[in-house]
């Protein structure tokens, strides 16, 4: 019999293993330039990419809410990513209530709501399987800066100056939150599928709404970044602190990526 052909896909994930660490970096800034065209031209009103995002953060809780009852263990999950993620989401609740509700608000609850109910799984029923040990990332060192941060660079708005820290606060706390979580798996080196499922899906999350950041300021020409009464340094800060989760969370999603083209229940951190 003849030698079974490899599908293209895996030809072309083994040759950009084979390339060197540059080449790598280009392929992916060209392929994320490609589906930033791909989505300004198919997705027309930009808010959507916000609605998307929560969205899929919420999927991505709603897998581990799946593992948690089904497999009643968290082996693998970062309670202090858990309980960042519960505490942004609550300083972005808060500004809702301050400021409007919308459809981000009830996405933003559903999410929260979910995000308790892990923490509470973990704290309390599942606290046997929690590897404390490997979880080891001090919370102050992310919570503390991005206070800071926020006291001195936020957006200048008709609200009160206390919704202004708490929405900087938010979004600078946010694109922090997944570092515990990549901090243990890192440690574990191993990744059971519905953890890895989880942080692909921040991964996409996160991709959709600094889409949506990078595609405004094109389409205004650099002149998003400094609107009037927004702050001077306020929608470069914003649009950095969506970069930086972004490629954060870029590497985790190429190595998934790899792994389930592979069929590997498993994944293996890069040391």
């Amino acid at each position: 019999m003849g030698r079974k052909r490899a599908s293209p896909v895996t030809v072309l994930f083994g040759w950009v293993r084979r390339q060197t660490m540059k080449v790598k970096i280009l392929a992916g800034v060209v392929l994320a330039l490609c589906s930033l065209v791909a989505l300004k031209h198919s997705v027309k009103d930009h808010d959507y990419f916000f609605i998307f995002s929560e969205a899929i953060h919420a999927a991505g809780i709603f897998v581990l809410i799946y593992k948690l009852t089904t497999h009643k263990t968290c082996s693998g999950l970062s309670l202090k990513t858990q309980e960042i993620t519960a505490l942004f989401l609550a300083a972005r609740l808060a500004c809702s209530v301050l400021m409007e509700l919308d459809a981000h608000s009830v996405l933003d609850m559903a999410t929260l709501i979910s995000t308790a109910w892990v923490i509470y799984m973990i704290r309390f029923k599942l606290k046997s399987t929690y590897i404390k040990e490997l979880d080891n990332m001090p919370l102050y060192y992310l919570v503390v800066p991005c206070v800071i941060l926020a006291l001195i660079v936020n957006p200048f708005t008709r609200f009160c100056y206390f919704s202004q820290v708490l929405w900087a606060f938010c979004v600078f706390l946010e694109s922090v939150s997944v570092l515990p979580q990549l901090r243990l798996m890192q440690n574990a080196k191993m990744i059971e599928p519905f953890t890895a499922h989880y942080v692909f899906a921040l991964g996409v999350a996160r991709f959709l709404s600094c889409a949506h950041w990078i595609i405004q300021v094109y389409e205004t020409r650099g002149m998003y970044l400094f609107l009037i009464g927004s702050g001077y340094f306020w929608f470069p800060a914003a649009l950095l602190a969506e970069a930086v989760q972004t490629f954060i969370l870029a590497d985790f999603c190429y190595y998934y990526v790899k792994s389930f083209m592979q069929g590997q229940l498993l994944m293996r951190m890069p040391v």
